[in-house]
């Protein structure tokens, strides 16, 4: 959430916030953080937004939580009426769940997919909603491509992107299906630096806000993709910076809003 916001606000839109769980941090890098679950507060809060002249032209749905997540099975469609819902299932990453999570989160996980219009699962997603071993990589293009298929065929009325795919020639991928005009396409980009916490989550809310400018699902993906593989190229000049706390994507904004003419 604090790097959705930032980020859609600088895109000019005005984003209501569903609180599912409140973290003292995230859970890689920084030990054993606090977690207070607030899923009984979603449909409360739900509730009282049906009661209120408001429709929602987007829903953006990212990390959970366990008890939030079956909630918001339950209740998303209340408000999810006519609208885009992107869904970044957000359960592991490079081969394993990330803490406190299980095989019953997953099975949730692949409920909630159904419901979504895109899904930006990562590689590691991918597998878990597939029932495939954790394969960390590389992956070749007839690799990704398998997958592709393969998630389509489970969700065949989503569209979607995987993303942070390792490329066998020392590239990081994206690869998208739009399940309206069929295509199938693979992007890629230098790997750069070590891993930095939240480029997912920028990944997502940069291409969110793109599809919602009017770009179409590949250039959007681009968009983001170029988006995250700029930021990196800063950062990593920044001395002392801690990956842990994830990347200073300020920098990059300005050309990003020009890239979507909001640059005034």
């Amino acid at each position: 959430m604090g790097v959705a916001l930032p980020i859609l606000g600088a895109l000019g839109f005005n984003p209501s916030v569903l609180p599912t769980a409140l973290l003292s941090t995230h859970t890689g890098g920084f030990g054993k953080n606090t977690y207070l679950d607030l899923s009984a507060e979603i449909g409360k809060i739900i509730s009282h937004w049906q009661t209120l002249p408001i429709t929602f032209s987007a829903i953006y749905l990212g990390y959970l939580g366990v008890k939030p997540l079956s909630t918001i099975i339950t209740e998303i469609d209340k408000i999810a009426t006519n609208s885009f819902l992107l869904l970044d299932p957000v359960m592991g990453d490079h081969g394993k769940l990330y803490s406190g999570f299980d095989s019953t989160y997953v099975d949730n996980m692949k409920i909630l997919a159904k419901k979504a219009n895109l899904i930006t699962p990562n590689i590691t997603e991918v597998q878990l909603l597939l029932d495939l071993p954790c394969f960390q990589g590389p992956f070749s293009s007839d690799a990704v491509l398998t997958l592709i298929n393969s998630l389509h065929n489970k969700y065949p009325n989503t569209k979607i992107i995987l993303t942070g795919i390792p490329k066998t020639n020392n590239t990081i991928g994206i690869a998208g299906f739009d399940n309206i005009s069929q295509e199938i396409w693979q992007l890629e980009t230098p790997r750069i630096g070590s891993n930095f916490f939240g480029t997912g989550d920028i990944f997502a809310s940069v291409l969110l806000g793109s599809l919602l400018h009017g770009q179409a699902l590949k250039d959007a993906a681009t968009t983001s993709m170029d988006f995250i593989s700029n930021t990196i190229k800063k950062n990593i000049k920044i001395p002392g910076r801690d990956s842990r706390f994830g990347l200073d994507y300020s920098l990059q904004l300005p050309v990003l809003l020009k890239q979507l003419n909001l640059g005034g």
